[in-house]
């Protein structure tokens, strides 16, 4: 089912940010933040699936895609700090907010710095939260440290973008013919510049602070926002040591859902189950 799209760019700290909205301008929000090598266009096939339901909003991150602005750097911290920035400007209450990948990194910087009235996380592990330091030693996770070389991806990957894309498409979900040509041309476009390129590989180059600045927020005590944690059940990995993870970082009840049939791009690849997971959890 096609939903109708409304486009806007919101100036944020000096970076406008694109966004995209769907759905009732006066329902509950949901906020979806996009990974890596994604943009918006990845979750255009829950929103679909939602059909009418809430007021659901898209955004490119900044420096990808249509966020055309000066993107700040990786820091998930920062760039969290930005996202709360455009809650503020959109006055969002209620607020589910939703990251897959990298954008689950912000996601939960924002549920540390800020609160919101739920989160959703998926398909990430979060730095310096168990089970951090397996995923690192893990070497089908050879990308985190190439992504992290200063300049280097860059200059392998320009021009190369769909093809080296693809790559991690087809590796990554059960059932790669799911993301579509559309999304991943799509994909590919939003990666088109070279300050976008940059500012994705940046999201790698970030991790060690990230992981640093996670640790002090932990110390602050133990977070009250209601958690669901997502995964394709084709990714991989043992989702009871995520949640334990986020117990032992203080987020003390944590839900989770395995997605079944699917891999790591779980909102592509069965958007109607991530919508009807991230639909129950907000009721």
């Amino acid at each position: 089912m096609s939903v109708e799209e409304r486009h806007t760019h919101v100036p944020i700290a000096g970076s406008p940010l694109h966004v995209v909205e769907t759905g009732d301008p006066l329902g509950r929000p949901v906020l979806f933040l996009h990974g890596w090598p994604e943009s918006w266009r990845t979750w255009r096939g829950v929103m679909e699936a939602a059909g009418t339901d809430a007021r659901l909003l898209a955004v490119d991150l900044p420096g990808i895609g249509d966020s055309t602005g000066p993107a700040p750097g990786g820091s998930k911290l920062r760039l969290a700090g930005m996202v709360h920035e455009l809650v503020l400007s959109l006055g969002l209450t209620d607020l589910t907010l939703v990251g897959h990948d990298a954008g689950g990194m912000i996601a939960y910087a924002y549920l540390r710095r800020y609160g919101a009235a739920r989160v959703v996380i998926m398909n990430t592990v979060i730095p310096g939260v168990a089970p951090w330091k397996d995923v690192l030693a893990n070497p089908y996770i050879w990308h985190f440290g190439f992504h992290a070389v200063p300049a280097l991806p860059e200059t392998l990957v320009r021009g190369r973008q769909a093809a080296y894309f693809d790559y991690f498409y087809d590796v990554l979900s059960v059932d790669p013919a799911r993301i579509t040509p559309e999304s991943r041309r799509a994909h590919a476009a939003a990666y088109a510049r070279d300050t976008a390129l940059t500012a994705g590989f940046d999201l790698y180059r970030a991790l060690p602070q990230d992981a640093l600045d996670n640790a002090a927020l932990a110390e602050a005590g133990p977070a009250g926002t209601p958690l669901l944690y997502l995964r394709g059940d084709g990714e991989g990995g043992d989702i009871t040591a995520y949640a334990q993870g986020f117990r032992e970082a203080g987020v003390p009840r944590p839900v989770t859902a395995l997605i079944p049939g699917v891999g790591h791009f779980a909102q592509e690849e069965a958007p109607a189950q991530v919508w009807k997971l991230v639909h129950d959890f907000t009721r």
